[in-house]
């Protein structure tokens, strides 16, 4: 028969056996918590750096399409401008009629009297009249740039054509405050009676 010390020290044994185990499992488990916590760290510091890059790369790409747009705008302003230029504008007018005679209303803002040109055919008329870009008041070192226009530049013509035929040699204009007033009197060709024989 076993007595009970030698039953004791194998219990004893085991136990310290046991807290070993238990010992060296914690240990494992603090080795691979620290480890998983330093890849966690890594991982989290890498996720960041990514993060960084990216919100840089985005501002970046947000920033150049912004300069981008301003120089399509640019482009497009000048375009339009050399457009106008080369082009001939409406002038703005407005046309009344009575029984005997049409008058119109050209608006020539910032136009002098004398750069108006005003002809009459049998039956039309046409005002011209060249505005000068406003670009053009500032000197060469100011450094000034066009940002946006919308202003009438260049030659401009209006041409008005009548159903009936005007009396040429009567036509009238004033001219007040960038506004042209033409008065056009209608021809009136009177009828004849025709004999039949």
């Amino acid at each position: 028969m076993v007595d009970s010390e030698t039953i004791e020290t194998k219990i004893s044994d085991k136990k310290e056996e046991f807290e070993e185990k238990i010992d060296e499992t914690k240990d494992k488990f603090e080795d691979k918590k620290e480890e998983k916590k330093e890849k966690y760290e890594e991982t989290k510091e890498k996720g960041k750096n990514i993060a960084d890059n990216v919100i840089n790369d985005l501002s970046k790409s947000i920033e150049e399409f912004k300069e981008s747009l301003k120089n399509m705008q640019k482009n497009a302003d000048q375009r339009y401008n050399d457009y106008k230029k080369t082009t001939v504008q409406s002038l703005d007018a407005d046309l009344i009629e009575t029984e005997d005679k049409y008058f119109i209303k050209v608006a020539v803002p910032g136009i002098d009297k004398e750069e108006i040109l005003i002809e009459a055919g049998d039956n039309d008329i046409t005002i011209e009249a060249t505005f000068k870009p406003y670009i053009e008041d500032f000197d060469d070192e100011d450094e000034a740039e066009v940002i946006s226009t919308s202003l009438k530049a260049g030659r401009c013509v209006k041409t008005v054509r009548f159903v009936n035929s005007i009396d040429i040699e009567n036509i009238s204009a004033k001219f007040n405050n960038g506004i042209v007033t033409i008065t056009v009197p209608k021809l009136i060709i009177p009828k004849h009676k025709v004999n039949v024989e």
